[in-house]
Protein backbone atom coordinates (compact mmCIF):
# COMPACT_ATOMS: atom_id res chain seq x y z
CA UNK A 1 0.00 0.00 0.00
CA UNK A 2 1.63 3.43 -1.15
CA UNK A 3 0.57 6.04 1.60
CA UNK A 4 2.17 9.48 -0.23
CA UNK A 5 4.12 10.06 -3.13
CA UNK A 6 6.23 13.04 -4.32
CA UNK A 7 6.83 13.85 -8.05
CA UNK A 8 10.01 15.68 -9.33
CA UNK A 9 10.97 16.51 -13.17
CA UNK A 10 8.38 13.42 -13.91
CA UNK A 11 7.07 13.98 -17.12
CA UNK A 12 4.37 16.53 -17.18
CA UNK A 13 5.53 17.39 -12.58
CA UNK A 14 7.91 19.77 -12.02
CA UNK A 15 6.96 19.10 -8.16
CA UNK A 16 3.79 17.69 -6.49
CA UNK A 17 2.90 15.49 -3.75
CA UNK A 18 -0.04 13.13 -3.00
CA UNK A 19 -1.63 11.44 -0.36
CA UNK A 20 -3.96 8.58 -1.02
CA UNK A 21 -6.05 6.61 1.30
CA UNK A 22 -6.14 2.53 2.06
CA UNK A 23 -9.24 2.26 -0.11
CA UNK A 24 -10.72 3.57 -3.04
CA UNK A 25 -8.86 6.67 -4.41
CA UNK A 26 -10.19 8.50 -7.17
CA UNK A 27 -8.64 11.09 -9.25
CA UNK A 28 -10.54 13.40 -11.53
CA UNK A 29 -9.39 16.00 -14.37
CA UNK A 30 -9.45 17.25 -17.89
CA UNK A 31 -7.58 15.26 -20.24
CA UNK A 32 -4.10 16.47 -20.10
CA UNK A 33 -4.06 17.22 -16.83
CA UNK A 34 -1.31 14.45 -15.43
CA UNK A 35 -3.68 12.03 -14.36
CA UNK A 36 -2.32 8.91 -16.58
CA UNK A 37 1.46 10.65 -15.96
CA UNK A 38 0.06 10.02 -11.85
CA UNK A 39 -0.66 6.11 -12.01
CA UNK A 40 2.74 5.73 -14.27
CA UNK A 41 4.70 6.99 -11.58
CA UNK A 42 3.21 5.07 -9.11
CA UNK A 43 4.03 1.92 -11.55
CA UNK A 44 6.80 2.78 -12.32
CA UNK A 45 7.82 3.21 -8.05
CA UNK A 46 6.22 0.14 -7.84
CA UNK A 47 7.73 -1.71 -10.56
CA UNK A 48 10.87 -0.71 -11.79
CA UNK A 49 9.58 0.72 -15.38
CA UNK A 50 6.95 2.30 -17.26
CA UNK A 51 4.11 0.26 -18.69
CA UNK A 52 4.50 2.75 -22.03
CA UNK A 53 7.67 4.75 -22.48
CA UNK A 54 11.23 4.02 -21.94
CA UNK A 55 13.50 6.07 -18.84
CA UNK A 56 14.79 8.61 -21.79
CA UNK A 57 11.22 9.53 -21.33
CA UNK A 58 10.02 9.76 -17.51
CA UNK A 59 12.01 13.21 -17.30
CA UNK A 60 10.55 16.18 -17.85
CA UNK A 61 11.22 17.70 -21.05
CA UNK A 62 14.85 19.98 -20.82
CA UNK A 63 15.49 18.74 -17.31
CA UNK A 64 18.39 16.73 -16.05
CA UNK A 65 17.19 14.50 -14.04
CA UNK A 66 13.58 13.04 -12.19
CA UNK A 67 12.87 12.02 -8.98
CA UNK A 68 9.96 9.32 -7.42
CA UNK A 69 9.70 8.88 -3.53
CA UNK A 70 7.06 7.09 -2.25
CA UNK A 71 6.14 6.48 1.09
CA UNK A 72 4.45 2.38 1.74
CA UNK A 73 2.98 1.08 4.62
CA UNK A 74 6.35 -1.23 5.45
CA UNK A 75 9.00 0.79 3.48
CA UNK A 76 10.30 3.77 2.03
CA UNK A 77 11.37 4.00 -2.01
CA UNK A 78 12.93 6.45 -4.48
CA UNK A 79 13.73 6.32 -7.92
CA UNK A 80 16.37 8.79 -9.07
CA UNK A 81 16.86 9.34 -12.94
CA UNK A 82 19.84 11.08 -14.31
CA UNK A 83 20.33 11.89 -17.77
CA UNK A 84 23.39 11.10 -19.65
CA UNK A 85 24.63 11.66 -23.02
CA UNK A 86 24.27 7.84 -23.57
CA UNK A 87 20.81 7.72 -22.14
CA UNK A 88 19.58 7.50 -18.75
CA UNK A 89 21.28 6.61 -15.48
CA UNK A 90 18.95 4.63 -13.07
CA UNK A 91 18.84 3.83 -9.19
CA UNK A 92 16.37 2.50 -6.79
CA UNK A 93 16.64 3.09 -3.26
CA UNK A 94 14.63 0.71 -0.78
CA UNK A 95 14.83 1.49 2.64
CA UNK A 96 18.35 3.62 2.01
CA UNK A 97 19.65 0.61 0.14
CA UNK A 98 20.38 0.97 -3.82
CA UNK A 99 19.90 -1.43 -6.71
CA UNK A 100 20.35 -0.82 -10.00
CA UNK A 101 17.41 -2.77 -11.25
CA UNK A 102 14.58 -4.44 -9.26
CA UNK A 103 14.47 -8.41 -8.59
CA UNK A 104 10.48 -9.79 -8.86
CA UNK A 105 11.26 -9.84 -4.85
CA UNK A 106 12.08 -6.05 -4.72
CA UNK A 107 8.69 -5.46 -6.89
CA UNK A 108 5.42 -3.92 -5.36
CA UNK A 109 2.57 -6.29 -6.44
CA UNK A 110 0.66 -3.87 -9.02
CA UNK A 111 -2.39 -4.38 -11.13
CA UNK A 112 -2.76 -1.75 -14.12
CA UNK A 113 -5.83 -2.00 -16.38
CA UNK A 114 -6.30 1.04 -19.17
CA UNK A 115 -9.07 1.59 -22.10
CA UNK A 116 -6.91 -0.16 -24.61
CA UNK A 117 -6.54 -3.50 -22.53
CA UNK A 118 -10.62 -3.62 -23.76
CA UNK A 119 -9.56 -3.98 -27.13
CA UNK A 120 -6.99 -6.70 -26.53
CA UNK A 121 -8.85 -9.64 -27.89
CA UNK A 122 -9.42 -8.21 -31.49
CA UNK A 123 -6.29 -6.48 -31.89
CA UNK A 124 -3.26 -8.58 -33.09
CA UNK A 125 -0.97 -11.09 -31.71
CA UNK A 126 1.89 -8.92 -30.74
CA UNK A 127 -0.18 -7.52 -28.13
CA UNK A 128 -1.83 -10.16 -26.60
CA UNK A 129 1.58 -11.42 -26.33
CA UNK A 130 3.27 -8.93 -24.85
CA UNK A 131 -0.16 -8.44 -22.22
CA UNK A 132 0.56 -12.31 -21.28
CA UNK A 133 4.36 -12.18 -21.17
CA UNK A 134 3.80 -8.75 -18.70
CA UNK A 135 1.74 -10.50 -16.70
CA UNK A 136 4.13 -13.95 -16.17
CA UNK A 137 7.50 -11.64 -15.60
CA UNK A 138 5.45 -10.00 -12.62
CA UNK A 139 4.04 -13.43 -11.35
CA UNK A 140 6.77 -15.86 -12.14
CA UNK A 141 9.89 -16.18 -10.85
CA UNK A 142 12.65 -15.79 -13.56
CA UNK A 143 10.45 -15.84 -16.11
CA UNK A 144 11.54 -12.09 -16.94
CA UNK A 145 15.17 -12.84 -17.01
CA UNK A 146 14.33 -15.77 -19.45
CA UNK A 147 12.23 -13.96 -21.97
CA UNK A 148 15.27 -11.27 -22.04
CA UNK A 149 17.32 -14.29 -22.72
CA UNK A 150 15.40 -15.70 -25.51
CA UNK A 151 15.11 -12.06 -27.51
CA UNK A 152 18.82 -11.74 -27.18
CA UNK A 153 18.94 -14.69 -28.77
CA UNK A 154 16.59 -14.35 -31.20
CA UNK A 155 18.07 -10.97 -32.53
CA UNK A 156 21.07 -12.69 -32.70
CA UNK A 157 20.22 -15.54 -34.89
CA UNK A 158 18.37 -12.83 -37.26
CA UNK A 159 21.37 -11.06 -37.54
CA UNK A 160 23.34 -14.06 -38.66
CA UNK A 161 20.57 -14.84 -41.09
CA UNK A 162 20.56 -11.00 -42.38
CA UNK A 163 24.57 -11.75 -43.39
CA UNK A 164 23.66 -14.94 -45.47
CA UNK A 165 27.41 -15.85 -45.16
CA UNK A 166 28.95 -19.34 -44.44
CA UNK A 167 30.36 -18.39 -41.33
CA UNK A 168 26.49 -17.27 -40.53
CA UNK A 169 25.36 -20.82 -41.77
CA UNK A 170 27.85 -22.38 -39.34
CA UNK A 171 26.96 -20.58 -36.46
CA UNK A 172 23.23 -21.12 -36.63
CA UNK A 173 23.72 -23.98 -34.64
CA UNK A 174 24.70 -22.88 -31.52
CA UNK A 175 21.63 -20.50 -31.63
CA UNK A 176 19.37 -23.04 -32.69
CA UNK A 177 20.15 -24.70 -30.02
CA UNK A 178 19.27 -21.67 -27.28
CA UNK A 179 16.17 -20.60 -28.51
CA UNK A 180 15.17 -24.13 -28.18
CA UNK A 181 16.01 -24.53 -24.57
CA UNK A 182 14.15 -20.83 -23.51
CA UNK A 183 11.36 -21.32 -26.05
CA UNK A 184 10.54 -24.23 -24.09
CA UNK A 185 10.25 -22.55 -20.64
CA UNK A 186 8.62 -19.99 -22.24
CA UNK A 187 5.69 -22.14 -24.00
CA UNK A 188 5.12 -24.38 -20.58
CA UNK A 189 5.15 -21.20 -18.27
CA UNK A 190 2.60 -19.57 -20.96
CA UNK A 191 0.43 -23.18 -21.18
CA UNK A 192 0.49 -22.98 -17.65
CA UNK A 193 -0.90 -19.84 -17.11
CA UNK A 194 -3.97 -20.44 -19.40
CA UNK A 195 -4.58 -23.59 -17.74
CA UNK A 196 -4.98 -21.67 -14.76
CA UNK A 197 -6.98 -18.87 -15.82
CA UNK A 198 -9.34 -20.92 -17.90
CA UNK A 199 -10.15 -22.71 -14.51
CA UNK A 200 -11.70 -19.59 -13.38
CA UNK A 201 -12.49 -17.62 -16.26
CA UNK A 202 -16.17 -19.00 -17.35
CA UNK A 203 -17.24 -18.73 -12.87
CA UNK A 204 -15.58 -14.73 -13.22
CA UNK A 205 -16.97 -14.46 -17.01
CA UNK A 206 -20.61 -15.33 -15.91
CA UNK A 207 -20.95 -13.54 -12.88
CA UNK A 208 -20.03 -9.82 -14.80
CA UNK A 209 -22.19 -10.89 -17.57
CA UNK A 210 -25.05 -12.02 -15.50
CA UNK A 211 -25.69 -15.01 -18.10
CA UNK A 212 -24.10 -18.33 -17.99
CA UNK A 213 -21.44 -19.06 -20.38
CA UNK A 214 -18.34 -21.04 -21.40
CA UNK A 215 -15.59 -18.77 -21.40
CA UNK A 216 -11.81 -20.16 -22.28
CA UNK A 217 -8.43 -18.66 -23.71
CA UNK A 218 -6.30 -20.78 -25.80
CA UNK A 219 -2.52 -20.65 -26.78
CA UNK A 220 -1.73 -21.55 -30.12
CA UNK A 221 1.98 -22.80 -29.56
CA UNK A 222 3.50 -24.68 -32.64
CA UNK A 223 4.87 -27.50 -30.37
CA UNK A 224 3.43 -29.62 -27.84
CA UNK A 225 5.20 -28.05 -24.60
CA UNK A 226 6.05 -31.19 -23.37
CA UNK A 227 8.78 -31.57 -26.01
CA UNK A 228 8.67 -28.29 -27.31
CA UNK A 229 12.78 -27.72 -26.87
CA UNK A 230 13.37 -30.80 -29.16
CA UNK A 231 10.48 -29.38 -32.07
CA UNK A 232 11.59 -26.49 -31.88
CA UNK A 233 15.12 -27.22 -32.63
CA UNK A 234 14.45 -29.62 -35.31
CA UNK A 235 12.13 -26.82 -36.92
CA UNK A 236 14.73 -24.55 -37.24
CA UNK A 237 17.28 -26.92 -38.70
CA UNK A 238 14.99 -27.78 -41.47
CA UNK A 239 13.75 -24.27 -42.07
CA UNK A 240 17.61 -22.52 -42.05
CA UNK A 241 17.45 -22.05 -45.57
CA UNK A 242 14.26 -20.59 -45.68
CA UNK A 243 15.22 -18.54 -42.97
CA UNK A 244 17.77 -17.43 -44.81
CA UNK A 245 15.81 -16.01 -47.71
CA UNK A 246 13.12 -14.88 -45.58
CA UNK A 247 15.91 -13.04 -43.15
CA UNK A 248 14.23 -13.52 -39.43
CA UNK A 249 13.46 -16.36 -37.50
CA UNK A 250 9.66 -17.94 -38.55
CA UNK A 251 9.64 -20.36 -35.36
CA UNK A 252 9.36 -19.83 -32.21
CA UNK A 253 7.32 -18.46 -28.94
CA UNK A 254 7.55 -15.04 -30.81
CA UNK A 255 5.29 -15.89 -33.57
CA UNK A 256 2.60 -17.95 -31.36
CA UNK A 257 -0.82 -16.22 -30.15
CA UNK A 258 -3.80 -16.63 -27.78
CA UNK A 259 -7.27 -16.89 -28.59
CA UNK A 260 -9.82 -16.12 -26.82
CA UNK A 261 -12.93 -18.08 -27.30
CA UNK A 262 -16.56 -17.84 -25.84
CA UNK A 263 -19.03 -20.77 -26.29
CA UNK A 264 -17.05 -22.65 -27.93
CA UNK A 265 -16.60 -20.18 -30.66
CA UNK A 266 -13.60 -17.39 -31.24
CA UNK A 267 -14.39 -14.32 -29.75
CA UNK A 268 -12.22 -11.86 -31.80
CA UNK A 269 -15.25 -12.58 -34.51
CA UNK A 270 -18.56 -13.82 -32.89
CA UNK A 271 -18.45 -11.63 -29.21
CA UNK A 272 -20.29 -8.71 -29.08
CA UNK A 273 -18.00 -5.06 -27.96
CA UNK A 274 -20.21 -6.03 -24.53
CA UNK A 275 -19.09 -10.12 -24.25
CA UNK A 276 -15.44 -8.68 -25.03
CA UNK A 277 -15.67 -6.55 -22.53
CA UNK A 278 -16.69 -8.89 -19.94
CA UNK A 279 -14.05 -11.42 -21.03
CA UNK A 280 -11.54 -8.24 -20.38
CA UNK A 281 -13.30 -7.60 -16.80
CA UNK A 282 -13.21 -11.61 -15.58
CA UNK A 283 -9.38 -12.04 -17.26
CA UNK A 284 -8.25 -8.70 -15.07
CA UNK A 285 -10.33 -10.30 -11.51
CA UNK A 286 -8.43 -13.30 -12.13
CA UNK A 287 -4.99 -11.26 -12.67
CA UNK A 288 -5.57 -10.02 -9.47
CA UNK A 289 -6.48 -12.66 -7.87
CA UNK A 290 -3.08 -14.40 -9.45
CA UNK A 291 -0.71 -11.48 -8.14
CA UNK A 292 -2.37 -11.35 -4.57
CA UNK A 293 -1.15 -15.43 -4.59
CA UNK A 294 1.78 -15.65 -6.00
CA UNK A 295 3.15 -12.60 -4.32
CA UNK A 296 1.69 -12.99 -0.82
CA UNK A 297 0.28 -9.40 -0.63
CA UNK A 298 -2.60 -8.03 -1.86
CA UNK A 299 -1.43 -5.50 -5.30
CA UNK A 300 -2.29 -2.06 -5.52
CA UNK A 301 -4.89 -1.16 -8.69
CA UNK A 302 -4.41 1.38 -11.31
CA UNK A 303 -7.43 2.08 -13.28
CA UNK A 304 -6.94 4.88 -16.44
CA UNK A 305 -9.99 5.90 -16.85
CA UNK A 306 -12.18 2.66 -17.64
CA UNK A 307 -15.51 3.86 -16.72
CA UNK A 308 -16.13 5.73 -19.03
CA UNK A 309 -15.61 1.95 -21.47
CA UNK A 310 -17.95 0.34 -19.28
CA UNK A 311 -21.94 0.38 -18.71
CA UNK A 312 -23.45 -0.06 -15.27
CA UNK A 313 -23.61 -3.26 -14.68
CA UNK A 314 -19.83 -4.18 -15.76
CA UNK A 315 -18.87 -1.09 -13.18
CA UNK A 316 -20.90 -2.68 -10.45
CA UNK A 317 -18.90 -5.88 -11.28
CA UNK A 318 -15.91 -4.64 -10.95
CA UNK A 319 -16.75 -2.12 -7.96
CA UNK A 320 -17.59 -5.69 -5.88
CA UNK A 321 -13.82 -6.23 -6.28
CA UNK A 322 -12.25 -2.90 -5.30
CA UNK A 323 -13.33 -3.34 -1.30
CA UNK A 324 -9.97 -5.99 -0.95
CA UNK A 325 -7.64 -3.70 -2.79
CA UNK A 326 -5.70 -0.16 -2.40
CA UNK A 327 -7.35 1.46 -5.66
CA UNK A 328 -6.09 4.51 -7.51
CA UNK A 329 -8.89 5.37 -10.20
CA UNK A 330 -8.62 8.41 -13.00
CA UNK A 331 -11.59 9.99 -14.78
CA UNK A 332 -12.76 12.80 -16.68
CA UNK A 333 -16.35 12.26 -15.35
CA UNK A 334 -16.53 12.30 -11.42
CA UNK A 335 -20.58 11.29 -11.73
CA UNK A 336 -19.35 8.30 -13.57
CA UNK A 337 -17.27 6.58 -10.46
CA UNK A 338 -19.22 8.31 -7.60
CA UNK A 339 -22.49 6.77 -8.41
CA UNK A 340 -21.19 3.29 -7.46
CA UNK A 341 -19.60 4.63 -3.79
CA UNK A 342 -22.61 5.66 -2.41
CA UNK A 343 -21.09 4.96 0.98
CA UNK A 344 -18.87 7.54 0.50
CA UNK A 345 -15.61 5.38 1.13
CA UNK A 346 -13.36 6.94 -1.17
CA UNK A 347 -11.15 9.41 -1.26
CA UNK A 348 -11.43 12.30 -4.28
CA UNK A 349 -8.22 14.38 -5.63
CA UNK A 350 -9.52 16.49 -8.13
CA UNK A 351 -6.99 18.35 -10.79
CA UNK A 352 -7.31 21.90 -11.07
CA UNK A 353 -5.58 24.55 -13.21
CA UNK A 354 -2.68 22.02 -13.08
CA UNK A 355 -2.60 21.43 -9.62
CA UNK A 356 -4.68 18.99 -7.14
CA UNK A 357 -6.85 19.27 -4.27
CA UNK A 358 -8.00 16.01 -1.98
CA UNK A 359 -10.67 15.40 -0.13
CA UNK A 360 -12.36 12.34 2.00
Amino acid sequence: MITSLRLQNFRSYSDASFEFEPGVNIVVGPNASGKTNLLEAVLTLCQGNSFRARDTELIKFNAPWARLDGFFDKQIRTLKLEAQTSGVDKTHIIDDKPFKRLNLDKTVPVVYFEPNHLQLIIRGPDQRRDYFDELLSRTHPGYKTTLASYKRSLAQRNSLLKQGTRLGQQQLFAWNVRLSELGETIAQARQQLVDDINKELSRSYSKISKHRSLAAIGYQSQFQPSNYASKLLHKLEASSSLDFERGFTAYGPHREDFIFNLNNQLASSSASRGENRSLMLALKIFELKLTERTRGQSPILLLDDVFSELDGARRRALVNYLDKYQTIITTTDADAVLAHFASGKYKLITFQNRGAKSQN
